[in-house]
């Protein structure tokens, strides 16, 4: 069990570097669409807090919070990004495809909602092995509207597989708001058609993301099926880096009144109320965290790039190219 000052600072460090990713996205050190996960690092800190070594998790193009929150090697997910052999994918991947195996992390995928439908194969692995090992599947409101999501919810239902669907509802597709494409803006109900449960959880309080993601892993433990979770929370960055969206397709009043809530804010606010850490402890996790973010930068930079040659002619063998 980790400490609540663990758990803050697993937030601040997600938080750290996407802001350092975005710098080295101007520096032309880390290429492509890179999706921040800025606003909403309670939720994969506090669902991957309620899991073991042993399970499952699919995650999404947005994906870097939840590899951090499993707690894969920074410099490895660093070197990912920069396109390095020693990244976590072998520099192959990049942002929206990371894979560790040894953590339980079976990729991002860069298909909205892909990680739905594969997600039923290690649940349902599970269930035939009895090994007790849950999967979780990150998905988005976006997703929620794809078809293989009522496939993949229909399908662990009836076969009560050991699967939760954690929906992070950041209020927007791309730049499209969910009002304009939810009919019902609370996805969770959407399990009852399933006969599964479903609950609405707060994404911004990580306690409310670790007690009600509990309760859904411990019924997929004891075989009681899947549950469909949905985080409520907020996109605070734009869409990816090549995409801005805040100034065109929300208004400031509404960043506003979601920054108030940031889930960051909110927490060390508690724990300072609570006496558990001082304002000076905070300053001193900041300190900590950039001295091992500027360590993972500096082993990624130096790391070298893949043999791509190397690659090809493996490719070119197995699939007889």
């Amino acid at each position: 069990m980790v400490t609540e000052r663990e758990l803050l600072k697993s937030m601040m460090v997600i938080r750290e570097f996407e802001s350092v990713i975005k710098t080295l996205n101007k520096q032309s050190l880390v290429a492509g669409a890179i999706h921040c996960y800025t606003g909403e690092e309670a939720i994969a800190v506090g669902v991957c807090q309620c899991l073991t070594k042993n399970d499952y998790i699919f995650s999404t193009h947005r994906g870097h919070g939840h590899a951090i929150a499993l707690g894969c090697d920074l410099g490895a997910i660093f070197a990912e990004l920069m396109g390095r052999a020693t990244g976590l994918s072998k520099g192959m991947g990049g942002s929206m495809h990371f894979f560790d195996v040894d953590k339980g992390l079976f990729g991002g995928n860069g298909i909205v909602g892909g990680g739905l439908t594969l997600s039923l194969g290690t649940a349902y692995a599970s269930k035939y092995r009895g090994d007790n090992k849950v999967t979780v599947c990150f998905f988005s409101d976006g997703a929620s509207n794809e078809g293989w999501f009522h496939e993949a919810m229909n399908m662990a239902a009836l076969w009560k597989l050991p699967v939760l669907f954690c929906c992070e509802n950041n209020l927007f597709a791309a730049t499209t708001p969910s009002f304009k494409t939810l009919p019902d803006p609370d996805i969770y109900k959407r399990a009852h058609g399933y006969g599964m449960p479903g609950i609405c959880v707060d994404g911004n309080d990580i306690d409310d993301c670790i007690n009600k993601t509990k309760q859904a892993v411990i019924r997929a433990r004891t075989g009681e099926g899947p549950t469909l979770l949905e985080y409520k929370t907020y996109r605070v960055e734009g869409h990816c880096m090549v995409l801005n969206d805040l100034p065109i397709h929300r208004p400031i009043e509404e960043v506003k009144r979601w920054a108030a809530r940031d889930p960051i804010k909110l927490y060390s606010e508690k724990l300072i109320k609570k006496r558990k850490i001082k304002k000076t402890d905070i300053d001193a996790l900041n300190q900590e965290i950039e001295r091992e973010i500027t360590k993972a930068v500096e082993f990624a930079k130096n790391s070298p790039k893949p043999d791509t040659h190397a690659f090809l002619k493996k490719a070119n063998e197995r699939y007889a190219i």
